[in-house]
């Protein structure tokens, strides 16, 4: 995090502004949400602590990875406000919606980019390959995302908007714990008719 804060105060190139006139380097920012989203990955399975389940992926499916996303997301917007709330010099809720907007959308960005691999060339055999591109997309769609944020921490968000982020931020939060716990009865890709009554 030294490193966000020294790129901060050095560079302008390359940098998208901050409302109070700061900058971070986004493809710096993307790595580190690259490296948050392993944390929550890894989390869980290196440390066994149960309290981690929530927040952490329990097993491979596209599911956990969205969580993983999401928590990896709120987590870095989570530091990076502690590390510039005293440099944001306009709107602090500007900054806040933006990031909150940012972790609800952060994992469908990635269901939405990792679909293309399957969507043109099918199953991929090859592990490698395959952990390979989910790196590159994960990258990629923090970079998307990030992209998007410093356009909408622009905007002044109206009480209404603000209202429906808390509610999806709320709503977020709330199935990734229950689902983590007890899956919902139908899967994103399974045909309702096809399941057993």
């Amino acid at each position: 995090m030294t490193i966000l804060i020294r790129n901060i105060k050095k560079y302008d190139n390359g940098k998208i502004r901050l409302i109070g006139g700061q900058s971070t380097n986004i493809y710096l920012k993307a790595f580190l949400f690259l490296l948050t989203f392993c944390l929550f990955h890894y989390g869980y399975e290196i440390t066994g602590m149960a309290f981690l389940k929530p927040f952490c992926g329990t097993n491979e499916s596209v599911f956990q990875h969205l969580k993983m996303a999401f928590w990896g997301y709120a987590l870095l917007s989570l530091i990076e406000f502690l590390l510039l709330k005293r440099r944001i010099k306009g709107s602090i809720n500007n900054f806040v919606y933006s990031r909150m907007l940012s972790a609800v959308l952060v994992p469908w960005v990635i269901l939405l980019t990792w679909y293309l691999l399957p969507a043109v060339l099918g199953k991929v055999e090859s592990l490698f390959f395959e952990v390979l591109w989910s790196v590159l997309v994960t990258y990629l769609s923090g970079l998307f995302v990030i992209r998007i944020e410093r356009e909408t921490e622009k905007i002044q968000f109206q009480v209404g908007t603000r209202v429906i982020l808390c509610v999806l931020v709320a709503i977020s939060i709330v199935l990734f714990v229950v689902f983590t716990y007890r899956q919902p009865w139908i899967d994103l890709f399974v045909n309702p008719e096809t399941l057993n009554k």
